[in-house]
């Protein structure tokens, strides 16, 4: 089986596949021809070596267009590849803290949320709480308040530090705009 890309409409009835008469016929070259009889419209198509594409099945008479279908579906995908490759996807990278980390070891792990900042990510910083440190809550706010203070010429806040969810206490960071 042939697996096809989305985007594309493959939903159009073409040629054979319309079945509703009479329709109202649009040219090659996009002029309203009228309200004809199908058989009449199909004939017009195959003089001109084109398609009878369906452009609208919810009115009625039908519309019905003659193009180069095989063209009109190759133009759309490659609009859709076009879009594709101009999107941008933003990832959410996680670097991970617990309160009584060491300066050094803090120092190593903004260098990398940095470093996911000048790439365009943006940085969840975690707090991590195990046994007695949840009984400090504010050990982990101080530590976040202290990346903030660390990162403040590379990101902003998007998310502040709020309460302590399944022991874990978390910020989001955005690259900041130069």
């Amino acid at each position: 089986m042939v697996e096809r890309r989305p985007g594309i409409e493959d939903k159009a009835r073409v040629n054979d596949q319309i079945h509703l008469s009479p329709v109202r016929l649009i040219g090659a070259t996009g002029e309203q021809v009228g309200i004809v009889p199908l058989d009449q419209a199909r004939q017009a198509a195959a003089e001109a070596g084109l398609d009878l594409v369906e452009v609208s099945s919810t009115t009625r008479p039908i519309v019905v267009r003659i193009m180069d279908y095989g063209k009109h579906r190759f133009e759309a995908a490659k609009k859709a590849r076009e879009a594709r490759k101009k999107e941008t996807r933003i990832t959410v990278k996680q670097v991970k803290l617990r309160p009584s980390i060491d300066l050094h070891d803090l120092e190593t792990k903004l260098n990398h949320a940095k470093r996911f900042l000048a790439e365009g990510d943006k940085v969840k910083v975690v707090v991590m709480f195990r046994g007695r440190d949840l009984r400090r809550p504010e050990n982990g706010r101080k530590l976040l308040e202290r990346v903030i203070a660390m990162l403040q010429e590379d990101a902003i806040v998007e998310a502040s530090p709020g309460a302590i969810i399944n022991r874990d206490m978390a910020m989001i960071l955005g690259p900041k705009r130069k």
